[in-house]
């Protein structure tokens, strides 16, 4: 019998519901208590000092390069990404106003190849950002050498890292700064959303203010927002101004509101729940992958690692005699949701095209961005329902072997 496979699904939990109910009773919709208790919460679970709540993963990558004006970057400076990865990571690069420095994948998990980086580095070089890519952690142990032997800083691209864990150590917590999304694909979600995640206070309050187009006033628990009490900071400064209408940076309107911290609220009181539920099918979907060879292969997981269950990637091997589209039809025909594997983007997005890459620089990300796709792997899908996914590929393996 044909099922329905969606690639993800999201939670309102009653907890929301109530809080979200709370905030529009109380005339408090803008950034106030619940992102603030949401940033304390989410930090726990990563191990860190900080969290900066935003209104995007986008925003969250944005931001944690941002702060490096403040340490001597100026626009034009270079960051060093992988080629494969959602165009996100490039465009925030050159949104945050910085240069994209392209370094191609390893093929077997996806991510940035250390042993690429350092050709890349120049004098304009300001920090590496690797993409823990489908939740896949980045070699962080080299990464992090590398930067330190060249006094860079290591930003974490964790979009797809809810749950990722590297020799014992959560994603968000393994460099200077790390950068989540909470789409509503996203483990924990907020609908719409992201968060920066530090063990560096400085950096946290620059975050503060860079999320508040650039303001001096950045408290982490504004009085005026949570309470609408007296603030005695307002005018405590020289120039006898309103504190809040400072501005001592260029900034960015990307604070998170109450209505998706109440909705992330909920989702982190069944965090623990939902991330075993994922891990669990998405360990049983790789275990089983390995029927498909040599057609198919996926990523694996290392003794050293937990993979953050975002999705499943699968990707053609050379000897498939079957296209990525031909396979995709047939799982959406059906009724299993899939999605592209991202692109090469210096060489496949077309919006990239001024900065001047040629196709052929990046043949690894570019393979994945003709051969790559993912499916999900969501709390509320079944072990019934993982069999069926499994059986409609080897079904279409058998026709097209």
């Amino acid at each position: 019998m044909k099922m329905r496979i969606p690639f993800g699904t999201i939670t309102i939990t009653d907890t929301a519901k109530k809080l979200i109910n709370d905030a529009i009773n109380n005339n408090r919709i803008s950034n106030g208590k619940y992102v603030r208790e949401f940033e304390e919460k989410f930090a726990a679970i990563i191990g860190v000092k900080e969290a900066v709540a935003v209104s995007s993963g986008t925003d969250a990558d944005i931001l944690a390069m941002a702060v490096l004006y403040d340490f001597g970057a100026v626009r034009g400076d270079e960051i060093i990404v992988p080629a494969l990865s959602f165009v996100a990571t490039g465009n925030a690069v050159l949104h945050a106003g910085f240069t994209p420095v392209f370094v191609d994948i390893e093929k077997e998990t996806l991510n940035i190849n250390p042993q690429k980086i350092e050709e890349k580095i120049t004098k304009k070089t300001r920090a590496i950002m690797p993409v823990h890519l489908m939740g896949k952690p980045a070699n962080m142990d080299i990464i992090n050498a590398i930067a330190k032997s060249y006094n860079l800083y290591v930003i974490e691209d964790a979009a797809e890292a809810h749950g990722t864990i590297y020799k014992n150590k959560p994603a968000g917590n393994l460099a200077d700064i790390g950068a989540f999304s909470l789409y509503i694909a996203h483990i924990i979600t907020t609908g719409e959303g992201g968060i920066i995640t530090t063990n560096t206070p400085e950096f946290s309050e620059i975050l503060l203010s860079l999320r508040s187009h650039g303001r001096a006033c950045k408290c982490k628990k504004c009085l005026l927002n949570i309470s609408g009490g007296y603030c005695n900071k307002r005018f405590a400064n020289p120039d006898n101004m309103d504190i809040r209408f400072i501005f001592e940076r260029i900034g960015f309107s990307s604070k998170m509101n109450e209505l998706e911290a109440a909705i992330g609220l909920g989702a982190l009181e069944n965090y623990h729940q939902i991330l075993d539920k994922r891990r669990k099918n998405l360990y049983y979907l790789i275990e089983n992958f390995k029927q498909f060879q040599p057609y198919l292969a996926t990523i694996t997981k290392e003794d050293y690692e937990e993979i953050g269950p975002h999705a499943l990637p699968i990707i053609l091997n050379d000897t498939a005699k079957f296209t990525r589209n031909q396979l995709k039809d047939y799982l959406e025909k059906n009724g299993i949701e899939t999605r592209s594997l991202f692109l090469s983007m210096p060489t496949q997005c077309p919006g990239f095209k001024f900065l001047g890459y040629k196709y052929g620089e990046f043949p690894n990300a570019e393979y994945m961005g003709h051969n790559g796709l993912h499916i999900g792997v969501h709390q509320d899908l079944s072990k019934t329902e993982c069999d069926y996914v499994l059986n409609i590929i080897n079904d279409f393996i058998q026709k097209n072997k």
